[in-house]
Formats: structure tokens, sequence, C-alpha cells
């Protein structure tokens, strides 16, 4: 049996990965598990220590290392390690770690909830439970996880939910919400929303378990984070043709994830309630009472990107009073759009706004390549490995292309650059994000979503090969795929994988490339120009399954009067603000008119990425959003437990780093102004579901 021995594998297939082990029902308890949640939930105490809930045992000083934690034998990772390496590699990867950004002065487990230097190592002790939420089929196996720090007091309870940001596993948003909440003293309940780092090696036929170690697929059987649906006869096939491929669930599971983001937010705050009696309840022989019911305990809803998303989605759905309030930085999110919503800027309409993922990310996808060559994104931040004379070559046939198909205009690659960036002005990229059109595509963020995305609203298996794309190994040097790699991505893919490739060391690839199937960036000239038309294709032609993927995913904007803040940079370039946040604020508006409790801020100099800071020219240009989030945290605390009132919506004037790009001046307060109570001039206005933000 490869990797996993045949104990290993039985215990994990009981749901017995180590520590205590509560199987099943709890009988006549009062403190019964949720119905949703399939097999047993592992417990696992930390000693805050040897390990810990935040840093997994680094402490400040690990997580700041640019090495990450070892691995005993490499060719059998175990849970415990793989748990280490994905706090590790998730944390760094949602805040900027540099020496002058904000890493263990404005943020990190050394910094307090003031701001203040006071917690040495950060560690935190405390308690993990960790189970599936499923509806029995074993299709869905939503990870669920709660942390209850050894702070929590009994006598006054709080949540912080911590939704896994893009396609992350379980530890997704560890940076982004569970620090704040594990310092605070909370239980924080962790969720991957079902999209979440799950991998089937086709040609081996290995997936990864609940805690990231590996197994037969045929063996796993329920007990997969995922496993492909498709027989082993087109397995088989599949593997002849396209050797060394790769199946990720959010792209192949077929469930169309997204559309279940908020129920598996509330699904884990129930998890947290379960987690919480069993704790804290009295005991009763050898059970639980119910301590805490629905509503008794504080429980803000927060999270980043599609983590973001995934709370206000929850805070819609929920109608039985299990959210207190909402925190959600640069959440993607797509609308129901009212027919009163409109979006203005400095007085004028904005090019576009309140389009979903499938149509501004596909277009994106197409002409970011030529747009990067436009004079006004000269200077851009370079994110990428290949050359770059390769690089330029790739934007200047993609540019020609374009202008074959009649998609843009212009008899020369700079003329035709600049109206592929004109034409993502008209469709609402503000011109704050020229200068990252560039790196959002050279460091392959929106291909990799785009094609995902399109295989989810697809409902696509990974033998459908959707617009000729792929994942699998490939050549370093050439981009040739179907490679067998020395090590296999497979061993830690749970602790180093985002969850959309290319991650790990597994590759984009395009399988109709002219010398085969190759990385879509080196697969043609043109960098798989018909595979990028063929993604757009699906939504500008309407596709049925698109279609109703894509209307299954919209939400109302209705918060049902649920406190709630949304902070967004005006210059993100992956989920455009005019797509988002704005939208979202006229939306909730008409929903919910004089009930309404939401605040939006909007960040000067933001954009999505964080991490990216540390990246010459991402340093002088742009400000950390996730320092405003974690502000945004301590006003809904202060709002919750004091009745602070909120502080209306705004754009908040930071002020951009400077100097020289690699070497910026360290981050000060200077450059990041609070949030004010009275914004003045700043002020984000919203009448009749216009939304007016000054320029």
């Amino acid at each position: 049996m490869t990797l996993v021995a045949s104990a290993m594998l039985a215990a994990a297939l009981a749901g017995c990965h180590g520590g205590d082990d509560h199987g099943g029902s709890t009988g006549a308890a009062n403190n019964s598990l949720p119905g949703f949640i399939s097999g047993s939930v592992k417990t696992q105490t930390y000693d805050g220590n040897t390990d810990d809930l935040l840093t997994a045992g680094l402490g400040k000083t690990g997580l700041a290392s640019a090495t990450p934690p070892g691995i005993a034998n490499a060719a059998a990772p175990t849970a415990a390690e793989l748990r280490r390496l994905a706090i590790y590699s998730n944390y760094r990867a949602l805040v900027d770690m540099s020496a002058n950004g904000g890493y263990g002065r404005f943020w990190g487990p050394n910094v307090d909830l003031n701001g203040n230097d006071t917690l040495g190592e950060g560690k935190i002790a405390g308690k993990e439970y960790l189970a599936y939420a499923d509806d029995g089929s074993g299709a869905q196996n939503v990870s669920l996880l709660v942390q209850i720090p050894a702070s929590f007091n009994p006598d006054q309870p709080c949540i912080v939910t911590a939704t896994s940001s893009g396609s992350r596993g379980v530890y997704g948003a560890i940076s982004a919400a569970g620090e704040w909440g594990l310092k605070r003293g909370c239980a924080v309940a962790y969720t991957d929303k079902g999209s979440g780092n799950g991998a089937h090696e086709l040609s081996t036929n290995r997936v990864t378990l609940i805690d990231g170690t590996l197994a037969n697929a045929d063996i796993a059987g329920k007990a997969a984070i995922f496993r492909a649906n498709v027989s082993a006869t087109a397995l088989a096939q599949y593997n002849a043709a396209f050797p060394n491929r790769y199946a990720f669930k959010h792209a192949h599971s077929q469930q169309n994830p997204e559309k279940d983001w908020g129920k598996n937010t509330l699904q884990a705050i129930q998890f947290a309630y379960w987690a919480l009696n069993d704790s804290f309840g009295t005991l009763n022989g050898t059970t639980r009472t119910v301590r805490y019911t629905k509503g008794s305990v504080t429980t803000i809803a927060a999270s980043v990107s599609n983590g973001g998303g995934a709370a206000l989605a929850a805070a819609e759905e929920d109608t039985d009073g299990w959210i207190s309030a909402v925190v959600a930085g640069e959440p993607q999110i797509n609308l129901n759009l009212p027919a009163q919503v409109a979006v203005n800027q400095g007085g004028a309409p904005v090019g576009s706004f309140g389009r979903p993922l499938a149509d501004y990310m596909t277009l994106a996808n197409l002409l970011q390549p030529c747009a990067a060559l436009a004079p006004a994104a000269a200077g851009a931040p370079y994110l990428t490995a290949l050359p770059v004379a390769t690089t330029t070559a790739i934007r200047t046939q993609r540019c020609a292309a374009l202008a074959a198909n009649g998609l843009i205009s212009g008899g020369d690659p700079v003329s035709q650059a600049n109206d592929a960036l004109a034409r993502l002005h008209q469709a609402g990229y503000e011109a704050d994000s020229d200068t990252l059109h560039a790196p959002m595509w050279d460091s392959q963020a929106v291909p990799a979503v785009a094609v995902t995305y399109a295989n989810a609203y697809m409902k696509a298996s990974v033998v459908d090969n959707l617009c000729d794309f792929s994942f699998g190994t490939t050549n370093a040097a050439t981009g040739a795929a179907g490679v067998t790699p020395a090590v296999s991505p497979m061993l830690t893919v749970f602790g180093n994988g985002n969850g959309v490739p290319p991650t790990n060391g597994i590759n984009l690839v395009y399988n109709a490339g002219t010398s085969g199937a190759a990385d879509h960036r080196l697969a043609t000239p043109d960098a798989a120009y018909a595979g990028a038309a063929c993604l757009r294709s699906l939504w500008t032609n309407a596709n049925p399954t698109m279609v109703a993927s894509v209307n299954a995913i919209r939400v109302n904007a209705n918060l049902r009067g649920k406190p709630a803040i949304i902070v967004q940079g005006r210059a993100d370039a992956l989920v455009p603000i005019n797509h988002a946040s704005r939208p979202y604020l006229g939306a909730n508006k008409v929903a919910e008119g004089g009930k309404s409790q939401l605040s939006f801020y909007e960040i000067a100099n933001g954009q999505h990425f964080d991490a990216f800071l540390s990246v010459a020219g991402f340093d002088t240009r742009f400000v950390p959003v996730h320092y405003y989030v974690l502000q945004s945290l301590n006003l809904m605390w202060s709002h919750l437990k004091s009745g602070t009132p909120l502080p209306p919506s705004q754009v908040v004037r930071t002020v951009a780093r400077g100097g020289t790009p690699g070497a910026a001046p360290a981050l000060t307060t200077a450059n990041l102004p609070a949030i004010a109570a009275s914004p003045g001039a700043n002020a984000i206005s919203v009448n009749g579901g216009v939304v007016n933000v000054p320029n």
C-alpha cells in the first residue's frame, strides 16, 4: 500500500486520526451532533508550546522564516507535519510578511489586539475539533474545524468564522480572521466550504484524506476529501491520453460548491456550538448537556475574498439568529442586481458594475496579457518566472490574436494594448488597477480562476478537458506536459496547495498546444488564446449550464438588519470593486432600506493580495488591506459589546510608501490613517440604490 500504512488507513477510514474520538450521535444526551456531520469527530489538544492553534508550534519567528517547516520522511508526511505546513503556508499567503511591512508590528502572533508587541512568540494553547459535513453521499465532504483557545471565557462566549479564502483548505483564513478571533478568546469556526485542496492524482489513483494524508481512492471511498467521479475504464483511457494529470475539488466536484458557501459557514457555526457545549456543558454521566443555545453566543462572520463572500451569504441565509454581525474583506460576491442600483465615482457613472465573476474573469483572462503592454501599465510589478523576452512575445501575440478576431482594434501592439486597457475600464476595472493587469495574469491568478470557475459552473468532469485545459505536471524549461515528477506534488498538496492550480508543482495545461499539451502560457505563441476565448464564450453565448450555476450563486444583499462592515481596496484587479463591494452596498440599501446597518470602507492604494506587498513595485504602490480588516473587527467588537456606532461608509485616503521598488521605506501609521468616525468629504453615500463614491 503506497504511502499510508494499513493501520493508518484503517484508522482514517474510521474517522480516528489521532486524539480523542466522538463517534456518531450522543444518543440521549442533550448535546447532539448536528445531523449534517458525517462520521465521527476528531479532537486534539495543543499545549501552546510544542504545538498550538495559531502557529502549529512555529511561533512568530517560525512563521516569519522563509524556510518551511521540515518533514522527517519526505515520502510519508504525517498528519501533524502536514497540518504544520498548512498553517505556515496559509498564514503567509494572506498577509505581508516582509521586514518593512506590517508583520510583527501591526499584525502577527506577537501583536496584541491593541496593536502592541506584547505576546512574544504568540503561541495559543487550546483544542481543535475536525469533521466532515456531508449529505451521506461523500461527494460534498465539507471540512469543518473548530478551534477553542484555552483563554475562552465560558461566561462571555464568542465565535468568529474563518471560512477559507480562495479555494484553500480548512486553515485557509487563519491569518485573515482566525488570528484575531483566537486573540480575542473566541472559538474560531473554519470551513473549506467544499472547495478546498481536495486533490486526486489520477495516474496513481491517490486522494487526500481529511488530515492531508493520502490513500488509494477506491479504498478511501467516502473518507476522501474529494475523488473524481470517473469510472475505472474512463480513468484508464484518460490517463493513457493525458498522463500525470490531477483533478481538483473546486473545479471537478460537479457540485457547483459556491452555491453552498453561505450554508457551509452556517454549518461551521453550528458545529462550533456543539463543540462549545462538548467542552463546557454540564457533565451528565458520560454526556454533556447543552449550555449554549442558538443565538446565545456573540458570533461574527468574518473572512476575506471568497471567505468574505461566504460570510455575507451566510448572513443573508441566516433566519435563525446564529450570526450577530459580519466583517467581510474584499468579498467575491455575485448579485441579483436591483434595477435601482447604480455606481458613480466623482459624480460620473463607472464603466460597468455588478457583473458576476464568470463574466469579468473570463474577459480579464482574454485582455490582460495585451493590456499589460499599454504605456499606462509601464513599470508594472513583475510576477512570473518566465524570461522578460518570452513574456513580451506572449503579450504581443495575444494582442494580435485579439485584433484578428475583432475583439480589440489597432494596427500595432501599443495601440492594440491601449484599446484592450480601455475595454477593461469600460468593463468596470478601475484605472487604479492599470499596473496590476500584468502581474494578475503573469502570476496566473486570473487564468487559474477563469479555468477553475468555468469548470465548476459547467459542472465539468476532469475527463471533459473543458476548453482543452487540464491540470498537470510540466517540464520547467519547455512547459511540455505529462512529465513524471521526481517527487509527487500530492505528498504535500494539503500543506502547500491552494486548491487552484498552478499550485505546488501542478500547473495549468493547455492540451491543444502547437507541439502538444504544455503550460498554457507556452503552449501556443499567443498563450492559448483559443482556450481563453472558449472560456469566454461559455458566458457570452449563455451556455445554459453556466447560466444556471451562476444564477444559483447570486445573492440579494439582504443582511436582515445585522450590523456589517465590508472592506475592499479600490485597486483590486482580481475582484473589481465595481462588481463587488460598491454594488453590494447599493443593493443592500434597496433590500433593507432604513434597517440597513452596513458600512463600506474603500481603501485607496489597496489591492487584493497583501502577500504581494513584499514584491518590488507592490511595496512602493500599495498598502495592506488586512490592516483595515483588523481595524474593522475591532470596531465591530466595540459596537457589539459597548454600542459604539460604526463609522459610516467612506474612502480611506492611505498614503503609498513610495521609495525604491524592492526597498520601500518601513510602513508606518502615516501611511495608514484610521477609519474616521466623521469622514466628511470622504463619505460614500447611497441614495435610492445609487452609490456615490468620491474620487
